[in-house]
């Protein structure tokens, strides 16, 4: 008897944690968006001032950091939209690595990236998630080739 409680204790407690409670993401879907609606959002929120995209220039920009975050390029993990429309709306959940310096967060470590919340519809901000999920292109996992040892 004693054996079957230890083994079911731990079981109902981990499936206790895994349920989702009133903070769970279930259910959450927002609608799909116009990819060229979205580029023309990140050419009209002046996202190029601090970002950087692979075959999108806006010469009408003035730059505001010393270094640009680059957007989109080869990655090594799927951007999910869920991260993307995160990244949008705040910013300092997750600061990319090599960015945690002056000039990309402030004393207390907040990305300086502009909340656009009070500013940007959700139609925008589908729309730019919409033309920035397929800028992101995942590399595939090279494994590493040892060489055969002979003793």
């Amino acid at each position: 008897m004693k054996i079957i409680l230890l083994i079911l204790l731990p079981i109902s407690v981990l499936l206790t944690a895994c349920s989702e409670g009133p903070e769970s993401p279930r259910g959450f879907s927002l609608p799909e968006g116009n990819a060229e609606a979205g580029k023309a959002v990140l050419i009209s929120y002046q996202c190029l001032a601090c970002h950087t995209l692979q075959g999108v220039s806006d010469n009408d920009v003035e730059q505001h950091v010393p270094q640009k975050v680059p957007l989109g390029g080869d990655v090594s993990t799927i951007k999910t939209y869920g991260e993307l429309v995160t990244s949008v709306i705040n910013p300092s959940h997750k600061i990319a690595r090599g960015f945690m310096r002056e000039g990309f967060t402030d004393d207390t470590g907040q990305s300086l990236m502009r909340n656009y919340n009070d500013v940007m519809t959700v139609n925008e901000l589908i729309d730019l998630v919409a033309f920035l999920q397929p800028q992101y292109n995942l590399k595939p996992f090279n494994r590493t080739n040892y060489p055969q040892y002979f003793p």
